[in-house]
Order: structure tokens, then sequence, then C-alpha cells
């Protein structure tokens, strides 16, 4: 059924009507749906309006189209409304609120406030609509303002979107200062610097965030008097922002003193969060100004700064050495004529005045009092108080009879002399910061002990060896944490290999330096035995989880560690991970490479087998060993940040035209801590060693191997003789022909064949014989009556150092003779 031909309409309100009603557009704005709500509002059924357009129900324009505009919510003709519900079926306008006049059943027209709404499901719009009026439903906002201003105690006033008074009660208007305009209230500046008043009312009607006590003053610039506003939003019915009501509550000076001590309690609890005792001076001297003064100043005995422990008792000013470290000034800077923050501050003449600073007593001085503390020296006077002074508070720091600092507040635009409350406050405070300081001063003292106990340990910084020259950096943990359990370490192995070794400790402190120290000295004696990497690591981790079954607390015992061995004549390094990223490899091209190492589990696990990686290295690589401090937290994104650093900071040391002398490794090893993310204050242990591969020339290397016949014995001496006249070593060949001798015999009549004779000429003369047996050989000492057993007795005196090793097949038998200077004619390469 059609709705009948539009004629002219009266604004006659829906008889009976009161709440909310709704309808829904399909995509073509026709209505698909029709609520009773609806159906009493304008007296049309569902049979009557399902299927017709929306448009159809709005008002043609007459001379009263539309009605008055709403705060909020935009006046609109008839037409218009129309085009808009037609054009809302496909494009809700986003929740905008209209005012519309719609056709009743018998006639009228309904005036309405009009919310275009997208449906939950499938294409269409919802329509809802409320009519304005006393009997319309008000929201919780609307009513919570009419109750606000309907009574006469608390000072309410209601402003529109603009900011503009809509009404106010008696009691706000009791308010409202002698000769002001009706915008008084949001031209009221904030006690807080935050702006106006008005600024806040604006950024509740448009967010809907309320405002609660917000103080602002009322008085003349720097007194106490002030307002605490409350702003809360109005909304309509809809949900559009119609202005906002504010509250007032009237605060004193006193009022207002109480609450910033309040909050300087509050503030007070976040003392002691830092360990470093000049960032606890400039948070003091942030909690009392503003809330005591508005100038304060901490200074601190030389002792404390110097990081010794103050002397029990109080020294006197002159032995304290005192320096200012900290000042606040509520506005401004701080006064250039006071002491100014790092210079030391004068000394003040001991008084019967000031004695009760020296049993940790507050001192409250007015101006005549505090002249009269200086000995009324113009010169200390103007150094130690600021101009226009009314009244201050100075406290010692004290804790366990140590005297740690002075701490002073200035009044000087609040004429109001201190209060019991604020001493007492002050005094609090002071003992806290001292309990923090000597707290710190606890840390510092053990940080300094591990800090000392872990480079004691750490093996020097540069290295040269005839397999590679090393260094290392290590950059201790800072703020908070404690000194952790990071090492590094290189040291030769026999045949002239290198043993480079990086391992972290779980957890900080001494108890972690105290275990890195053991796996230290661990490492060094298993690597002496000449263990393989794997070999290694798996006594390594038993005697990890030994300590784990000592230890009180078995979770924080544990660690990982990297070992690597690179040999100069093989130029391989073996490499084993327990737990520990891969090194990293620089080509003397200038390409960085991660070796695809398999990393067993950290040390004191157990019951997991360690494997080897085996690369080879042309000389001139440098292999570069760290600990995780240096890569973050996030471990993928360090590993490529330091192939980035090491790519820039090792250019190419080969390939035409781009031959570059190699950059000094401790000046790699330092920039590669100081790329560091933060450097200042790392919350782990960084280490880092990087080791520049050498080589033994192939010149420099002389091998046979011989069947296990006792007639090779003669033909090994000749070898040997013949190697050492053509390295120019007449000298040395007696001694080694017989140590050869004695090993290659051994070698035959106990292991059989065939058996190998290998000589290494570097800075010292290295002799190898291997055989195919796995028994150990042992030095004693044989009797008189014994027919053998001399022949390794013999080398041990011939040979400077000699020892034995096993491999994949059999084992190896070494010594090393030193060589006289000038005996070796090869430069280290």
């Amino acid at each position: 059924m059609e709705p009948p031909a539009q004629q002219p309409l009266d604004d006659s309100p829906a008889p009976g009507f009161d709440g909310v009603t709704a309808a829904l557009l399909d995509g073509e704005g026709r209505i698909s749906w029709w609520s009773r709500a609806a159906g009493r509002l304008l007296g049309w059924s569902a049979d009557e309006v399902v299927g017709t357009l929306g448009r159809e129900l709005v008002a043609q324009e007459d001379a009263a189209a539309g009605g008055a505009g709403t705060a909020g919510a935009a006046t609109v003709r008839g037409p218009a409304a129309g085009a808009d519900l037609e054009r809302g079926a496909a494009e809700p306008a986003a929740g905008r609120v209209r005012r519309v006049r719609l056709r009743h059943r018998d006639g009228h027209a309904v005036t309405a406030d009009v919310r275009l709404l997208a449906a939950d499901e499938g294409p269409g719009t919802l329509v809802v609509a409320v009519v304005p009026g006393p009997g319309t439903g008000r929201g919780p906002d609307q009513s919570l303002a009419r109750e606000l201003l309907a009574q006469d105690r608390i000072p309410a006033v209601q402003l529109d979107m603009e900011m503009r008074t809509v009404r106010a009660n008696p009691a706000f208007e009791a308010l409202r200062p002698e000769g002001a305009g009706d915008d008084w209230l949001t031209s009221l500046p904030s006690m807080e610097g935050e702006g106006l008043a008005r600024d806040a009312f604006r950024r509740v009607a448009e967010e809907g965030t309320a405002l609660v006590a917000a103080e602002y003053g009322v008085g003349p610039p720097g007194s106490e008097t002030g307002l605490a506003l409350t702003c809360l939003r109005v909304e309509g019915p809809l949900g559009e922002p119609r202005g906002v009501v504010v509250t007032a509550r009237e605060i004193s000076r006193r009022q207002r003193a109480r609450r910033r001590l309040v909050q300087a309690y509050e503030r007070a609890f976040a003392l002691g969060s830092s360990l470093d005792v000049v960032r606890t001076a400039r948070d003091l001297a942030e909690v009392l100004v503003p809330a005591l003064g508005e100038l304060a100043s901490v200074d601190f005995p030389d002792d404390v700064l110097q990081g010794r422990d103050p002397p029990l008792g109080y020294p006197g000013h002159a032995a304290s050495a005192p320096r200012r470290v900290a000042a606040k000034a509520a506005e401004g800077e701080w006064p250039a004529h006071l002491v100014q923050v790092g210079e030391p501050v004068p000394v003040v003449p001991e008084r019967p005045e000031n004695a009760v600073t020296q049993v940790g007593e507050v001192l409250s001085a007015g101006p005549e009092r505090a002249r009269r503390v200086l000995g009324h020296d113009p010169a200390l006077i103007a150094r130690m108080l600021p101009e226009g002074m009314r009244d201050s508070l100075g406290c010692p720091l004290y804790h366990g009879g140590r005297f740690f600092g002075y701490v002073q507040v200035f009044r000087v635009r609040n004429p109001a002399p201190f209060e019991d409350a604020d001493a007492a406050f002050l005094q609090e405070l002071c003992q806290r910061t001292a309990e923090t300081l000597d707290n710190a001063f606890r840390y510092t003292r053990e940080h300094r002990t591990a800090l000392v106990l872990q480079r004691s340990l750490l093996p020097p910084a540069a290295t040269e060896s005839s397999a590679a020259e090393t260094a290392g950096s290590y950059l201790p943990a800072g703020g908070s944490a404690s000194v952790g359990g990071d090492w590094f370490d290189a040291f030769p192995l026999s045949s002239l290999r290198l043993a480079l070794v990086v391992g972290d400790v779980v957890g900080h402190g001494l108890r972690a330096t105290a275990t890195m120290a053991r796996a230290r000295t661990a490492v060094q004696t298993l690597a002496d035995l000449d263990l393989p990497p794997e070999e290694l690591l798996t006594c390594l981790d038993d005697l990890m989880q030994r300590m784990k079954e000592e230890a009180e607390q078995p979770d924080s015992v544990g660690a990982s560690c990297l070992f690597a061995v690179y040999d100069p004549v093989s130029r391989e390094c073996s490499m084993a991970s327990a737990g520990h990223p891969p090194p990293a490899v620089v080509l003397p091209d200038g390409s960085v490479s991660y070796p695809e190492l398999v990393p067993g589990p950290v040390l004191g696990v157990g019951d997991n087998p360690f494997e080897v990686t085996t690369v080879r290295l042309p000389p001139g690589s440098v292999l570069a060993l760290y600990t995780d401090g240096l890569l973050g937290h996030d471990r993928e994104a360090g590993m490529e940040r330091l192939r980035d650093d090491l790519g820039r900071l090792c250019p190419p040391t080969t390939g035409p035209g781009t031959a570059m002398p190699p950059r000094p490794l401790d000046r790699i090893s330092a920039d590669l801590v100081r790329r560091h993310p933060d450097t200042d204050h790392p919350d782990d242990d960084v280490t880092v060693l990087l080791a520049r591969t050498r080589a033994v020339p192939e010149s420099d290397i002389a091998s046979w191997e011989y069947p296990a016949d006792p007639a090779a014995v003669q033909a090994a001496r000749e070898d040997a003789g013949a190697q050492l006249s053509a390295w120019g070593l007449v000298e040395e060949s007696f001694t080694t022909e017989l140590i050869v001798s004695e090993l290659v015999t051994n070698a035959i009549r106990y292991a059989g064949g065939p058996v190998g004779l290998r000589l290494i000429r570097d800075h010292v003369l290295v002799c190898e014989v291997s055989d195919p047996s796995n028994t150990q050989p042992r030095l004693r000492r044989a009797r008189s009556t014994d027919e053998g057993g001399r022949g390794l007795f013999l080398v041990a005196q011939l040979a400077h150092r000699w020892g034995s090793r096993y491999g994949d097949r059999g084992k190896t038998i070494w010594t090393e003779q030193e060589l006289a200077p000038g005996g070796t004619t090869r430069a280290l390469s």
C-alpha cells in the first residue's frame, strides 16, 4: 500500500510515544523491515510501508521544514533528508545524526533525530530515530548533567561545543570573580603548566575522556589558590556530543601543599631504581622540586664520588670535600651565582646553629638564621643562598653511621614557612636515599671485585704465534647487571697449532666469575692433553655436571663454549660448539660467512655428543669468535649486523686492484664492541676474540714414511740429517738425529708400521713420529740392570718439550727443540 499523497503538515508530537525506533532499508533504499516502535511513532503498519522508498516518509520542504537545529545534529530540509535516506542505503553517512521531519499517517509531521548505521549482516542500512522533547529517553550523561545543575551545593556549569555557557547553578555563579566575563572559567591557567582550561574542556568534548580534579589557578601568578575542575562530556540521545558539564571545588594553599606532598611520597618510591650515585642524586632533586620548594641541591663528599666507603661518623665539611652533583630549579635555569653542578662546595664554618646536621637532624633556617650559619660572610652567602630566599631546609644523608652527602631545599616565591610535615618528609627521603647509596656501594664493591678477578683471568689482549695473531676485547655488563662469566683464550698447542676458546657462563657476579675461572683452567688442562675438540667438550661437560651437583643452586651453573684448533701446516681449523653461536670467517677477498657448525647442548646437560666441523682457511683469513652479548637480544639480527660490520672493518687484502694492508686486529675488535647498540650500559658482557691466520710454507715442511723394518731407523736418521743441512741447521743435526732414531725405533718395535716422520722448521724445530698404535707412551727411569727403557727418557732430556696426541689412526709423538736466534731464516708470514 502506497502512502497517501503529500500535503501541508503540522508539527504535532507523536501521541503516546516515548523512546527510540528503528527501521531497515535494503540496498535500493526501500524499507525491508519496520519495527513496532516505528509503527507507533508514524502510524503506518509494517504491511503498509515494507517495499516503499524510505524517502517517501520524509516531509517535503515548507516554511517550517526541519525545525530548529540542535548541538551536534544538523538541521536538514525534507528533500535533502530523503536523499540521505536513499544514498545511505548504499553508504551510511558514518553514523552522522540529522534532524528531519517525518510524515505521520494522520497527516502531521514528526520531528526526529535520525542516525544511519550499516547493517550487521548483508547490504542495507539501519535507520535509528529518536524524538526530542520532554518525553524522550535521556542518556546517563544528560541525566547527570541535569542533576548537577539542579542542586546548589556543588558549583556546576554546562558549556556547549563552542565552550559557551548554556546554564550554570547559583553555586557556580558565586565563584565568579568580581568583574569577570562569561569566559572567566575557560581562561583559567593550569597550575601544572598544561595550558588553559578551555583547551582541556575541548579535548573532553571531542574525545570523551573525563578530566578529573585538574587544578587551575584563580589568583595572581604564583598564588596557591585555585579550583579543582572535573569535566564530563554531555551526549545526545544517539550518542552525539552536545558539550560538557564542569564541576568545581575550591582548593587552598594548604590543601595544595598537602597534595604535592602526597604526590612526592608516591614519586619517592622510585628512588633506588638506579645503582648510579649521580643518577640517584638527580632523582632526589626531581622529587623535591616543586613538591617542597622551588630550588633543591644535592652535594656528595669526595669519598662517594670516588667510589670509596665513607668513614664512620661525620668527618667535617673540610675533610669530606663535598662537590655539587645535582641541582634543580622549578622554573628556568639554576641561578648562576650559586654553586653549580660539578663545582666544589665552599667550606661552611662549624657553628652551633648547624650542629644538628652532624647527628642526622633536619636544619630549618629562615633568611636570618641561614646568614648566621654562614657566619655573615658576604661571599659565602652569595654562593650558598638564593636571592629572595624565604625559608630553607637542610638534611644530611646518613646510613650505618656513614655520611653520604647533604641536601638543601629553598623556598623563594612561596612565602609560607616549612612545616613539621615538610621536615619529616625530607628526613625520611634522605634516609631512604642514603640506604640506596649504601646499596649502590655494596654493588660497586662486588662489581669491582668481580671485574678485577675477571680481567686477571683473561689472557693478554693481543698475542703473536706462528699460527695466527690474535686480539681480544672485553666489555663488562653495566647498569644494574653485575659482571658475567664471559671469557676468551688463545694458547699454543703442539706442532705450532693454536687453540681458540670463547665461553659464556650462566649468571652474573662473583659466582659466575669463579665458575668461569674453573672452566677456563679445565680447558687449558684438557687442551694440554691434545684432546680433539669434541672430546675436550665432553670432558668439560662432565666437570660442569659435577659443579652443578656441588652447587646450592644447580640451575645457576652452566655455560656455553666454542673450542677451535687451527693448524698452520694443514691450514685447517677444527671446531666444536657446546650451545655457542658459530664463529664468523672473513676470507682475504673480504667475503664473510658462518661455518655450518652443529651446536651441541650447553655444558652441564650431559648425555649428548658434540660434533666437529673442519674448514680450510687461506693465510690472512680472520676468524671472529664472540659471546651472545655482542649480538643482543635478537641473535639472528645480531649475526647479520656482525656480518655487515666485519665486511666493512675487514676490507679485501687480495685481488687485482683491491689489495689493501690488513687493519690491526685490536682496532677491529674495539670497533666491533663500540658498534654495540648499548655500549654505555650493556645488560650482558660483550666479548670478542679475533685471529688472523698464518701458514707454514711448504719449504719448511719435510715428511717421510717408513715400513716396520729395523733398517728404516738408519734411513730416517739420514733423511733428517740431510734436511737439516739443507735448512742450515747443522748444529741441531746430532740432537735431532738421536731423537729421530729413538722415536722411530720405539715405533717399529712396539707399534709396527707404517711409521711417519715429519720435520717442521719455525722458531722451534718440530719433530713428529706417527705410528698406528694407540698405546700411550710413558716416561720412566730404567734400572741399571734393564736392557732398554731409556729411549723416551733420553728424548725428554734432549727436547725442550715433548708429548703425544691421538689421531683418527694411531698416535703421534712430537718434540720441540729451541733454535738459537737466527737459526731460522723464515719470517712470520
